[in-house]
Order: structure tokens, then sequence, then C-alpha cells
């Protein structure tokens, strides 16, 4: 496939998710239905007589309902498209199958139900065809065990590693932070090295530093410098073998131009 085609089929990956914001509307906590329109909020709100007070039926307190839950809406949809980009270039740069580049695995839930819980993506070292690749692979795992503290023993029992993928990692959700700490327990049992990548630079210090303390290994998409086991762009195009940050680099005026239109959309009462 050449870069063009490429290209193309990458940008509908990551945008395809993110434009099903433009057309978010508040629900205003009344149901998982479509969500209300402005004539819609006008009168529940209008209809309230304490709101009708203060006027919060004015289009503009529609409006920032609108852009708030629709900038929600922007991030975990933008994650979203990053964790099909991610699964799409490990396929084409490596010649995965979905069955390779997918993980998952059960346990016991509430009342002894099974529950199904997932990460990212994956690579197993022997589905990799191009030798000189997978050996570039395995001594990134090997690199990454000695940074993370993990036993030589255990490094070299390792059969590949398992990816969470995400846009930015703000949030202090002390649940989330233990899921994902209980897959990293489990990755190491089935012999994987856990990652967390992080597209962009937007990570809570103490959050790199819980999950280190934990061997996973974090890479983030830090502005300059940094290596293939901290740098998520330096992680795709020297390990992976793809060059992520030239292709948001090259495709930035498209992806401006998208999320302009989707801004403009959410910023609007009607």
């Amino acid at each position: 496939m050449n870069q063009k085609k490429r290209d193309e089929n990458y940008l509908s990956i990551v945008l395809d998710p993110i434009r099903i914001c433009a057309s978010y509307l508040p629900k205003m906590g009344h149901g998982i239905g479509a969500g209300l329109k402005l004539d819609d909020f006008q009168k529940l709100y209008g209809e309230d007589t304490f709101y009708s007070w203060f006027g919060l039926d004015n289009p503009l307190m529609y409006a920032a309902h609108k852009a708030a839950g629709g900038m929600t809406s922007i991030y975990r949809q933008i994650g979203i498209g990053c964790e099909r980009l991610f699964r799409a270039v490990l396929k084409d740069e490596l010649n995965l199958t979905d069955s390779d580049v997918n993980w998952a695995y059960t346990i016991n839930g509430a009342n002894d139900k099974l529950r199904k819980l997932s990460l990212d993506g994956r690579i197993i070292l022997d589905k990799v065809g191009n030798s000189e690749r997978r050996e570039k692979i395995t001594r990134w795992i090997l690199e990454s065990c000695k940074y993370l503290g993990v036993s030589s023993s255990i490094s070299k029992s390792l059969k590949g590693a398992v990816f969470e993928v995400r846009q930015g990692y703000k949030s202090k959700d002390s649940k989330r932070q233990n899921a994902d700490i209980s897959n990293a327990a489990t990755a190491y049992t089935q012999a994987y090295l856990p990652c967390v990548i992080v597209l962009s630079s937007q990570i809570d210090t103490d959050i790199v530093v819980r999950y280190k303390n934990e061997k996973w290994l974090i890479l983030t998409g830090l502005a300059l410098g940094g290596n293939t086991l901290d740098n998520t762009y330096k992680f795709f195009e020297e390990v992976v073998g793809y060059d992520l940050a030239d292709f948001f680099s090259r495709n930035s005026t498209i992806l401006r131009r998208e999320m302009d239109n989707i801004l403009k959309s959410l910023l609007q009462a009607k």
C-alpha cells in the first residue's frame, strides 16, 4: 500500500469516531436517548420554575452544556480512534492479523460470572515474520525489562508485549489505575510485557511513578528527545518501523480542519 492510500486509511480510522462528536446533544440527565435539541431544552428548563427564575433556559446555557459534553466526547473519541490506528499500524507494519494484535482474558466477577477484560494491542514475537524487525522488538522488550527492574529470568521468558493506548492520561481515577495494575500482573503471568502508549504528553507524574513501580512501561508523546523506553514516537519509528509522528505532521492540516468544524458545531446553540 503506497503512502497516500495508507494515509487515507489511517485518517479514516482516526477521524470517523471523532466526527460523531459534531452531532452530540446534551441529555440533561434524562435517560440514554439521543439527547435534547434546543427547543426541547428550553421547554424543559422554561417549565422548571426555579430554573426559569434564573433564566437558565437561555440558548447560551444550552450551548454551554453541549460544548461541555462534546469536549468530553472529543477526548474519548480521539482515544478510540488512536486505539484502532495503533492496531492498524501493527497489522500493516508487522504483517499481523486481527487475532494477533488483540489480547483479552477472563476473570471471575460478581456471582461467579465470567468477565472478559482486554487491552488495546499486542505484539507476539513469533508472529513477526521479518527476522530483523523481530530482533529489534525482542531487544526492546529486554531493554524495557531492565529499565523497569524486571528480573532477567522473567524478561527472557516473555513472548511479546501488550499495550494500553491513551490519547492522554490526566485522570486520578483509582478504579481505573487499579484495573490497569491488575492487567499488568495478568500480562506478566501470560508472558507479556505490559506497556502504556500515550499519544500526547498529557499524563500526571504521579501516575507515571505508580505504573512504573508496578512494572508497566510508560511511553508518552514527548515533544523533544527521549528514546524507545519513554517516547511513543521513538518506539513507533525505531521498534515498530513506522514514523507515526510524520503521519500526524503531514496530515495536520486535515486533522485541524476536521476539528475546527466539529468545535464550531458544538459551540453553537443550534
